[in-house]
């Protein structure tokens, strides 16, 4: 009877012990790791979007057992929303402003997330990288963004934003890297005045591009100051008139400075020659005029363009074949004449001139001494009536338009269709087999097999280098991305660079996945986050890029319907 008793009552701990098991589920799944209020902010973007991660809303609790794709918490509050690349649509809800501890947000590369950017983003006084980059929102920038003291990096690139700059984001004291890039912004540059907020508050920030707007007026003198410590200052493509201020010659920080496609005017200030780091300066397609500039200060110099101005007709300057890292030099329609000195071509880093037309005139030599780097001299539409080549030059030579072409039509560099760049470096698949792969699929480089590669284009906005069948450069680049974005070695493949209309060097770029023809959610938007929020840096000669990603293309997938755990007490 005892035993019985005995097992009667070790019968009734068991029962106790499973009731008490399934009451601390009961009380796990109704009081969830995740803030109750982060929960709910959570969900009310789902209601807003089409094609959120499969994962989000499969759990009651964002940050437990089962946690949703893209979403990091601490101390039960959502302090990181990553979901780069995951086909999301529709609008971010209002309600985003009330993650008070979001540090982080990502939603690059989802190119139908968009509308008005919500004002009670201000609210995250947390935040301290904001990625919207290629996504479609439109409207103003809002004022609020600049109430947001942690703020380091801003990419608002490649949407629809319109109106102009805020001048509240002078407030942003932490700010690095400041990217309204490719959007429809109007409206003059705003600085301070009066105890007011402008962007020449903005000490601390190495990157200023503002290309590719419709910014206008005159840059202020008063933006640029000997305490900025910008880096790469690019306003290119946009409307911006009057002079190039003095002041920019005092930001001696400066490595790449483009001004092209504006329309600009008055002479280039003599200071520019002070600014000792820069590796590009493009000034082209303008309106500048004066004498042309001395840059024999730029020691560091790699590409020059100073195409299409009007500047005072000028003999070859010294500092064309004086500036030792020069690899491109670029002035096609500069009101240049006279001889050229035979030393130009044999600079030893040179592998672009084109001087298409100038008044050159005489005999183009270009000597025995070649850099055996120069792949392409342009000298089309000048005055040179004879023309001395050896046989060490290899490279194209354009010479359409000039008198020395009248004598001799049928040779190659007078063919005006010649002017053909050399073939654009593409990585090999030379070791696979020639067959096809499927719809959306390409051939992995490393394995040889078919997959649905993460792609999309990398933008270089100034690179060092202008041969684009450059082997060794583009090589190095895809190791970089192999390593960096920790793929497997060989995975990465690189097709027809190009220079496009907006002089950047535009690259499809393809990675393959290892293990199988799929990423997962969580590689995606791992890649997607450290190529938009620039964790990934490419070699230095490639200088500032940005990446726009392609839809990728997940295995279809079904949501699955949620059936609420309800807790209860058993009969016994």
């Amino acid at each position: 009877m005892e035993e019985a008793g005995g097992c009667a009552r070790m019968g009734l701990r068991g029962v106790l012990l499973a009731l008490a098991l399934l009451l601390s589920v009961c009380v796990r799944a109704s009081h969830g790791l995740t803030d109750s209020q982060d929960t709910s902010v959570l969900r009310a973007l789902m209601d807003q979007w089409q094609n959120s991660p499969p994962t989000w809303g499969q759990s009651d609790d964002p940050c437990g057992v089962s946690p949703w794709d893209g979403v990091t918490c601490s101390n039960n509050r959502v302090i990181s929303i990553k979901v780069s690349t995951m086909g999301i649509k529709g609008l971010l809800a209002a309600d985003i402003g009330q993650l008070t501890e979001l540090q982080s947000l990502d939603l690059s590369f989802n190119k139908d997330l968009g509308g008005v950017l919500t004002p009670t983003i201000g609210n995250l006084k947390q935040l301290a990288t904001l990625i919207l980059a290629g996504c479609s929102f439109h409207g103003n920038i809002p004022d609020e963004l600049g109430s947001l003291p942690n703020l380091s990096y801003m990419a608002l690139n490649s949407n629809q934003f319109s109106g102009k700059i805020p001048a509240s984001l002078g407030n942003l004291s932490s700010l690095y890297w400041f990217d309204v890039a490719d959007n429809q912004l109007t409206g003059p540059l705003p600085i301070s005045s009066n105890g007011g907020m402008g962007l020449d508050k903005l000490t601390k920030t190495k990157h200023f591009h503002f290309n590719k707007n419709q910014l206008s007026g005159p840059i202020p003198d008063a933006l640029f100051s000997p305490e900025m410590t910008l880096i790469h200052l690019l306003f290119d493509g946009n409307k911006f008139t009057g002079d190039i201020p003095d002041s920019l010659g005092f930001v001696s920080t400066l490595e790449v400075v483009r001004l092209d496609r504006n329309t600009l005017s008055g002479p280039v200030p003599a200071n520019l020659n002070n600014l000792t780091k820069v590796n590009e300066l493009n000034l082209a397609n303008n309106q500048l005029n004066g004498p042309l500039p001395n840059l024999s200060g730029m020691t560091l110099l790699n590409y020059v363009d100073l195409s299409n101005n009007t500047f005072d007709p000028s003999p070859s300057p010294q500092w064309f074949w004086k500036l030792p890292q020069l690899s491109a030099l670029i002035i096609q329609s500069g009101r240049l004449y006279g001889t050229v000195p035979m030393k130009l071509f044999s600079s030893p880093q040179l592998q672009q001139v084109i001087l298409d037309g100038n008044a050159f005139n005489g005999t183009l030599d270009l000597g025995r001494s070649i850099s055996s780097e120069l792949s392409m001299v342009s000298f089309k539409d000048n005055d040179f009536s004879s023309v001395t080549v050896t046989s060490s030059y290899n490279g194209t030579l354009a010479l359409a338009g000039n008198p020395v072409c009248d004598h001799l039509p049928n040779t190659a560099y007078c063919n005006v269709t010649q002017h053909a760049p050399s073939p654009a470096y593409t990585t090999s698949l030379v070791k696979c087999f020639s067959g096809a792969c499927p719809p959306e699929q390409s051939m992995s480089p490393q394995s040889c097999g078919c997959a649905y590669p993460y792609q999309g284009v990398m933008y270089f906005r100034a690179p060092f280098f202008a041969d684009v069948g450059n082997g060794t450069a583009f090589q190095e680049l895809e190791s970089k991305l192999w390593t960096k974005l920790e793929l497997s070695p060989g995975s990465v493949a690189l097709q027809d660079p190009f220079f496009n209309s907006d002089s950047y060097m535009q690259v499809q770029v393809k990675l393959f996945p290892s293990g199988g023809p799929y990423f997962n959610r969580t590689e995606v938007m791992r890649i997607g986050f450290d190529l938009s929020n620039q964790t990934f840096k490419p070699p230095k000669e490639f200088g500032p890029y940005y990446f726009i990603a392609s839809p990728y293309p997940f295995p279809g997938h079904q949501r699955t319907t949620i059936i609420p755990f309800t807790c209860c007490l058993l009969n016994l």
